[in-house]
């Protein structure tokens, strides 16, 4: 899953991605109201982390304007407000949670958790195409022959593909997604995966494809008889 992390304190926000992508999430962190919301306006993003006393823009607006422009990312607010009255604005203004610093580490997991998990709540837990099943749950990619427990950036691209079966999807969308807008990662980066993906595929003999558009991207297809 791939979060927003808006905090303007750099420790804290550095303390704080090294812990999420430690529970296998993806995670872009920006320092200021305007970039978290120029980001999150992407919709790349499963769930965003928002600070309310930021630069050049607070996070109160920030998620009034997302809202405003049809913006329905799950957001938590984690803040040092911890008055009622604080607490009620950010709720009311279409924050899904609010936390309040200092705060726990297993705490704000388990709230992300739950911030997530509303977002799918109307989604399978359980994609299939052809004779593939990926459990969005275990990480599990399984035919009848068997399954196999997928890392965390193989069950996002296969997941993407999934989701959009038939459809191109750009090396670029990938990258942005999986990697994040500020990666320092290669783009071939994302070939090294599809070819992880294709070996997975290979042994479990699922009856799909992922088929390359040279120098454009990947497409998800069954395989024809």
């Amino acid at each position: 899953m791939r979060l927003l992390l808006a905090e303007d304190e750099k420790d804290l926000s550095k303390a704080l991605c090294a812990i999420l992508k430690h529970n296998n999430y993806s995670v872009d962190p920006v320092y200021n109201g305007e970039d978290a919301y120029d980001y999150g306006m992407s919709e790349n993003y499963d769930g965003i982390i928002l600070d309310l006393m930021m630069p050049k823009m607070n996070g109160i607006d920030v998620l009034k304007k997302l809202r405003k422009n049809g913006i329905s990312t799950p957001v938590l607010i984690l803040t040092a407000k911890a008055q009622t009255e604080d607490k009620i604005i950010g709720l009311d203004s279409g924050a899904d949670d609010y936390l309040t610093k200092p705060f726990s580490t297993g705490e704000l997991l388990a709230r992300i958790r739950a911030m997530t998990r509303r977002k799918s709540e109307f989604s399978p837990n359980l994609l299939t195409l052809g004779n593939l099943s990926l459990n969005r749950e275990t990480y599990e990619l399984s035919t009848e022959t068997g399954s196999i427990r997928l890392g965390n950036k193989e069950f996002q691209m296969i997941e993407m593909l999934m989701n959009n079966a038939g459809r191109l999807i750009s090396t670029e969308q990938f990258m942005e997604r999986i990697w994040g807008y500020e990666t320092e990662a290669e783009i071939n980066v994302v070939w090294v995966y599809i070819s992880y993906l294709r070996k997975k595929l290979s042994s479990l003999k699922a009856n799909i494809e992922i088929k390359a558009t040279r120098g454009v991207g990947y497409t998800l297809e069954e395989i024809k008889c």
